[in-house]
């Protein structure tokens, strides 16, 4: 694991260490620090009220997983959640290990880009992936889609993010074709798990191919706070 160097921040204003700059760009795309943390207050209030709007507190669960946490971006904000226990998981081997230091509150692990992860058979009622999926080969996001329905209690909840049809205009002529008829686009495909990598989901695909296996709950285009114009998508695990 290469060493992170850089002059130690103060806390933030929820007491909390800030991470090295290294690691904000990885999880926030910059290294601004207001906007490191903005955005993982955003995220997850995002969380908070997709689960609302279905009657669902998440100070009432049992146990909840930031999959793909990074360096804590969203999972700072349950430090002081009164509940459910806390869990991270991420194959950035230098984020898990600066939040095991950092950010005791939750237990953290290192999976690698593919399946599994180092947690039992239901043991969550709630996983989260922001900014995840949209980073992965399609291969890679079924599998993961397969493993996350295996950690998650029946009737638990799946929320994602993705890049829906607000993105579509990035999309060259050929992938739009490919978009527009319902199918995944990735590009760079050979460095997935990276930012580098980018995964677009049509509304179609989803509901059709990725959320096989679960109930299909919501999708909110430009929904997921704290990830601008992601959309978010709500599953549930068949009780």
């Amino acid at each position: 694991m290469q060493a992170l160097r850089g002059r130690a921040r103060p806390p933030a204003a929820d007491g909390l260490p800030v991470p090295p700059a290294q690691l904000r760009v990885r999880v926030a795309g910059t290294a601004d620090v207001g906007w490191f943390l903005q955005g993982g207050r955003l995220g997850a209030d995002g969380v908070r009220d997709a689960l609302a709007r279905h009657g669902v507190r998440i100070d009432e669960l049992d146990a909840l997983l930031d999959f793909g946490c990074g360096c804590g971006r969203v999972t700072r904000n349950w430090a002081h959640l009164d509940g459910p226990a806390v869990a991270g998981s991420d194959h950035d081997e230098a984020a898990v290990h600066w939040c095991r230091r950092n950010l005791p509150f939750a237990r953290f692990e290192v999976n690698d880009l593919g399946p599994p992860l180092a947690f039992a058979d239901e043991r969550f009622e709630l996983v989260y992936a922001l900014s995840v999926f949209t980073h992965l080969t399609e291969e890679l996001q079924l599998a993961w889609m397969d493993e996350l329905r295996r950690v998650l209690q029946p009737g638990g909840f799946l929320l994602l993010s993705v890049h829906g049809v607000s993105y579509r205009e990035r999309l060259s002529g050929r992938e739009r074709e490919r978009f527009d008829a319902g199918r995944v686009v990735v590009r760079w495909e050979d460095v997935a798990g990276t930012n580098l990598c980018s995964a677009f989901h049509p509304a179609e695909y989803v509901r059709g191919v990725l959320a096989r296996g679960f109930e299909f709950v919501e999708h909110a285009p430009e929904g997921a706070k704290g990830n601008p114009r992601q959309d978010l998508v709500l599953l549930r695990r068949p009780r």
